[in-house]
């Protein structure tokens, strides 16, 4: 099996201007992803996202945000290198006009370039699967009730 990369893809009844604010914000990502999150969306700001009551505290570093098109993100760093690009895994939103809708594909990179055991790396990239299996349909629901109500 090839651990390179992921991607999910789903379209969606929001303009990419909606979009592109909800998966760039801390606001809304914590009701469709996290249970918290702190950011700009500016390149090069620091922030963390967070799951629990701050159990788990993950930094992140925004890589690119071109409203309303495309939203990166690093994250999963080795502790203390969130200054290393190399060193950490790639998120990214593409956000594409699509009918009255937009086109959302996330694709997550760089887990073989982390540089893991073997079984490391199957099991992470796993785990993000299963979490991305996860996340994205909540983030279609969540646009979709978020449109709803505006």
């Amino acid at each position: 099996m090839e651990y390179g990369s992921i991607e999910r893809e789903i379209h969606v009844d929001a303009s990419p201007e909606v979009v592109f604010e909800v998966v760039s914000s801390p606001e809304h990502m914590s009701q469709w992803w996290t249970d918290d999150a702190d950011f700009e969306a500016t390149p090069g700001a620091v922030g963390e996202l967070v799951w629990g009551d701050r159990a788990q505290v993950v930094p992140m570093v925004v890589v690119n945000a071109e409203p309303p098109r495309l939203f990166s993100f690093r994250w999963c760093h080795p502790e203390g290198q969130v200054d290393d690009p190399t060193a950490s895994l790639l998120v990214t939103f593409e956000l594409t006009p699509s009918g009255t809708g937009t086109r959302i594909r996330l694709t997550e990179t760089g887990f073989r370039e982390m540089g893991w055991e073997a079984a490391k790396l199957e099991e992470l990239y796993r785990d993000h699967v299963a979490g991305w299996d996860t996340f994205v349909p909540r983030l279609g629901e969540y646009l979709a009730r978020l449109v709803s109500t505006r």
